[in-house]
């Protein structure tokens, strides 16, 4: 996801693709530990996303 796109969505949508983002982790964690993983880099890519949400939530957090 561009941080574009993050910022356009509610704290609600928000917190919502955090959880879905974060349970897709997981599933990625669990398939690469049983060498099912076919892209590595999907693993990065979805820990960035997490952070650009969380860095938006603290964002707007701070604002008031």
């Amino acid at each position: 996801m561009k941080i574009k796109e993050i910022r356009d969505l509610s704290i609600d949508e928000l917190e919502q693709k955090e959880r879905e983002l974060v349970g897709e982790l997981f599933n990625l964690r669990f398939r690469h530990a049983t060498a099912q993983l076919d892209s590595h880099s999907s693993m990065g890519n979805v820990r960035k996303d997490v952070a650009r949400i969380k860095t938006v939530l603290k964002e707007r957090e701070a604002q008031g």
